[in-house]
């Protein structure tokens, strides 16, 4: 014999049209939290991922960031230049010249891979977030571009005040310092 079906409870009719007013009714008195994008410009945090910036003058085109990249996105050309000795009888360098470093962010993901493996600090992380464009071929940026984003991108985080200062800090400071010392000097001999 089939056990009798528990007793069920009776439906009003447009019951959930009424508790769905009810939320609308009371999320319609909220304040809203939706910013509008373009008229106010987000916080951001600090350090934030936005593009790549190039500071070019690092860069010493040994391509790792090229290898790394998991997307294939950034193109490096360059030349080699020979450098005259820098002493009679030594012997000349050669050193490779920067033509083209561009990044398709089109294609990019933006892991950072290519920050971090750069051993000259050549590559940042620059706030800017607004570079869209209508044709996807404009999103390859060139050096210009990426030498722009550079500006972009803020100061290091202060150092623990009660870390040791790095060892190029210090010696720079000590060779500023020498220098200044030898400048000072130089104008009492003149005098005397």
């Amino acid at each position: 014999m089939a056990e009798p079906l528990p007793p069920t409870r009776s439906r009003i009719p447009g019951s959930g049209l009424a508790k769905g007013l009810a939320v609308t009714l009371r999320t319609m008195t909220r304040k809203t939290v939706t910013e509008q994008y373009p008229d106010t410009q987000p916080d951001l945090p600090p350090r934030t991922r936005g593009v790549i910036g190039l500071f070019e003058e690092n860069c010493t085109v040994c391509m790792l960031c090229a290898r790394e990249c998991p997307d294939w996105c950034i193109y490096i050309d360059s030349h080699k230049e020979t450098i005259p000795a820098a002493t009679p009888g030594g012997r000349e360098r050669s050193r490779n010249v920067l033509d083209r470093f561009a990044i398709d962010f089109a294609l990019c993901m933006y892991c950072g891979i290519c920050i971090e493996v750069c051993p000259f600090d050549a590559l940042f992380w620059s706030p800017e977030f607004e570079y869209a464009e209508t044709d996807i071929r404009d999103l390859t940026h060139e050096r210009d571009k990426l030498r722009e984003w550079m500006w972009t991108v803020p100061a290091p985080p202060a150092l623990d005040p009660g870390a040791e200062e790095p060892k190029e800090i210090a010696a720079a400071r000590k060779t500023a310092e020498k220098l200044a010392a030898q400048q000072q000097a130089a104008p009492r001999e003149e005098d005397a």
